[in-house]
């Protein structure tokens, strides 16, 4: 290897992006492979977990590797595209290791990893050399002091604890996008995600799992307690609640139901009416609607909203009382670039789009994507025989309906679990 560091934290690491000889980039880093041996022996850094296009989670080995800084990787470009799997002798840095309780040698103290370093060896070797760890806040502070200790110099690092903490792996996640901490869950040995799911706040989790396999959110929700799992639904989209519902056991699907806010539950049991191959089965009710009386300035506040899913901030829809789907009769909808080209006193619905057709809920898949496609949508209206404004479908909707079932792990068949490693 060439131009290497003389340290590297793995914590600073993880999702830098991975680069070929040319400079193309074919992935991030997603976590560091190690071979733990003894608390005293220096581990060896096997590879690195990187995930590339389709969030493929693979394997590059160490001798793969030609570069490690601050701000990239760069490989040889000879890359084994086979899914990723952990193998019983391997360790994940991030995954496992963060978050462990160590005992200083020395000074008989604890405290929890929030960080390792790795070095190379003049063999050329990547090894585990130091442990950043932080001990027990004292007093009034807030947290306790933290340190940099040679790998040697704790007790702990290879120990196995049931009741590990979550808080720095937890951390990370929070600072991924949701299908990238989604998929990094899915990766995590079972007690891992179990803390990590646990520690996670509901809004958060509500995002990661909307991205995840329905088998995963499924798992993930029985891991509840019902009070909490209901909780959480109430955080995710109203479509997504009822798609994941509706993948659960009717007395379950039933007591969560009933767990929920009235309101929440009742958008998602209107959802469930519908066949989930229909424009209704995949539409989201809370789009943003607003009375024909609205004013430029206050339909671009309401898109400004930073909750607000950037499909669903594209346009606005304007419709007779009551303003809540189902509405009174739908008049139209405006784009958010006429409505940027407008005074910000101008009336709403004075700048109508005239020309665009709404889709009924009965609409099927290949429908409603001719419809998108054919008037460059973001979103489609969804109404009923009496023109009532139900829903619209957003194009992430529509392409977690045509892609295949298995899209979000479909690198998965390329390989099969525990092929052998270039």
């Amino acid at each position: 290897m060439s131009t290497a560091p003389a340290r590297v934290f793995v914590a600073r690491l993880v999702g830098l992006p991975v680069f070929d000889p040319r400079g193309d980039q074919v992935g991030k880093v997603r976590d560091v492979v190690v071979a733990l041996r003894t608390d005293s022996s220096r581990p060896r850094v096997l590879g690195l977990v990187a995930e590339v296009f389709g969030r493929r989670r693979i394997f590059i080995p160490m001798t793969r590797v030609t570069n490690v800084d601050s701000g990239q990787v760069y490989t040889t470009g000879l890359l084994n595209m086979r899914r990723f799997e952990q193998r019983p002798t391997e360790t994940l840095v991030m995954g496992q290791i963060l978050d462990r309780r160590v005992f200083v040698k020395e000074s008989g103290a604890t405290g929890v990893v929030f960080d390792v370093a790795m070095e190379q060896s003049r063999n050329r070797d990547w090894l585990l050399s130091r442990v950043a760890i932080q001990e027990p806040a004292r007093g009034f502070r807030r947290r306790g002091p933290s340190q940099v200790l040679e790998w040697d110099a704790v007790d702990g690092l290879t120990q196995h604890e049931d009741d590990q903490g979550a808080t720095r792996l937890v951390a990370a996640l929070n600072e991924m996008r949701p299908a990238d901490a989604a998929s990094a869950l899915h990766d995590l040995p079972i007690e891992r995600r179990t803390a990590v799911v646990a520690a996670l706040d509901d809004e958060r989790l509500a995002d990661v799992l909307e991205e995840m396999l329905e088998s995963d959110q499924v798992e993930i929700l029985s891991f509840l307690e019902p009070e909490r799992a209901a909780d959480i639904l109430e955080e995710m989209s109203a479509d997504d609640a009822a798609d994941l519902i509706a993948d659960l056991p009717p007395d379950a699907a039933a007591r969560l139901l009933a767990l929920m806010e009235p309101e929440e539950a009742e958008d998602v049991r209107r959802l469930m009416v519908y066949d989930e191959e229909t424009a209704g089965g995949m539409m989201t009710p809370e789009p943003v609607i607003l009375p024909p009386d609205a004013t430029v300035a206050e339909a671009l506040a309401h898109v400004r909203r930073e909750e607000l899913p950037t499909s669903l901030a594209a346009q606005v829809y304007v419709c007779r009382s009551p303003l809540e789907t189902p509405t009174g009769k739908l008049l139209g909808l405006v784009h958010i670039q006429r409505l940027l080209r407008e005074p910000p006193s101008a009336l709403v619905a004075g700048v109508l789009d005239k020309e665009t057709t709404y889709i009924h809920v009965d609409a099927t898949i290949q429908e409603v994507a001719a419809h998108v496609a054919y008037y460059n949508l973001t979103a489609a209206p969804v109404v009923d025989e009496e023109g009532r404004l139900l829903g619209v479908v957003t194009v992430d909707d529509l392409l977690d309906h045509m892609l295949p079932d298995n899209w979000r792990d479909h690198a998965s068949s390329t390989g099969r679990p525990g092929a052998a490693r270039s």
